[in-house]
């Protein structure tokens, strides 16, 4: 089979960042139903093929790497090129494939899910293969409930269990930092500690937001109903929502996913000197912005 890696940068695989999450029941199998809005800053991991390395190898590199060795079968990235390949029916990927990791590892940013994503995108690239999408949504899915999502990497409002992907308004340009103590949170551990799992879902969209202000101002009433649960096992993301919301500029701060990474929502030319302030006054934390979301 013929590889079509020629002058390929690999795929960029976004961080998926909650801007609200509400957890709205809970079906008979255990999963939670939630409502959620997501976008996709310019902030995350990529992923590249490797010629001329050991065929289904995973390299890993980036700052994150380290977290991740050894690199066994149950990776989210060797999964989802067996899936593919097994799927099409294709010969196993015959060369290796880097996992730059830049984002933290567990860390409410759907980091694993994102590089899943990024690979069902890349390797069919690659190996020349002609995907319907409704094909991929269905690797997808059987991959996690947070994979389907991160495919387009485009803003979605979320539902089900992730796999009910609906279109939302368009979003203005708008600047984001996130911020991460570097603390792992037990997603288990926090559906377990929630006192109530019937929440009203997302408020009614407008048509379309003017500004990031207006985006701001209509996630204000919104939340992430398992913040309050990550926060009273992870004391550490109350100091981190506390800096980010005492930061001149920020228009919103709250938490993504289940934590323990928090976002400041912003103007775009305020995101740069917010993640420096917060740096600069937390050189143990993970920072990183963005001046636009998707």
């Amino acid at each position: 089979m013929q590889l079509d890696t020629d002058g390929d940068a690999g795929e960029f695989a976004r961080a998926k960042v909650n801007l609200a999450l509400h957890i709205t029941g809970r079906r008979a199998d255990g999963y939670h139903l939630l409502d959620s809005l997501v976008v996709f800053p310019e902030i995350g991991d990529r992923l590249r093929l490797l010629p001329d390395t050991r065929p289904r190898s995973l390299a890993l590199s980036g700052r994150f790497g380290p977290e991740l060795q050894p690199a066994g079968p149950d990776n989210l990235v060797l999964r989802a090129i067996e899936a593919l390949t097994s799927a099409c029916g294709v010969p196993p990927l015959p060369m290796g494939i880097e996992l730059e990791k830049s984002l933290p590892v567990a860390s409410g940013i759907g980091g694993g899910s994102t590089d899943a994503a990024a690979a069902l995108r890349l390797v069919p690239r690659a190996l020349g293969l002609d995907l319907t999408r409704d094909q991929l949504l269905k690797l997808a899915l059987s991959l996690g409930a947070d994979v389907p999502v991160c495919l387009d990497q485009k803003a979605v409002r979320m539902s089900g269990i992730g796999e009910e992907l609906h279109p939302v308004p368009s979003l203005p340009v708008t600047g984001i930092v996130l911020v991460n103590p570097l603390r792992e949170v037990s997603t288990p551990a926090i559906f377990k500690s929630l006192t109530r799992r019937d929440n009203p879902p997302l408020p009614a969209f407008p048509d379309r937001f003017e500004t990031c202000e207006a985006l701001a101002s209509w996630l204000e009433p919104c939340r992430n109903d398992m913040q309050a649960a990550a926060e009273t096992l992870c004391p550490p993301i109350t100091d981190v929502l506390a800096a980010l919301k005492a930061e001149k500029g920020s228009l919103l701060s709250r938490m993504s996913g289940s934590g323990a990474t928090c976002f400041a929502l912003c103007r775009p030319h305020d995101a740069a000197r917010i993640a420096a302030d917060i740096e600069k006054s937390h050189p143990d934390w993970w920072v990183a912005s963005s001046n636009r979301i998707q």
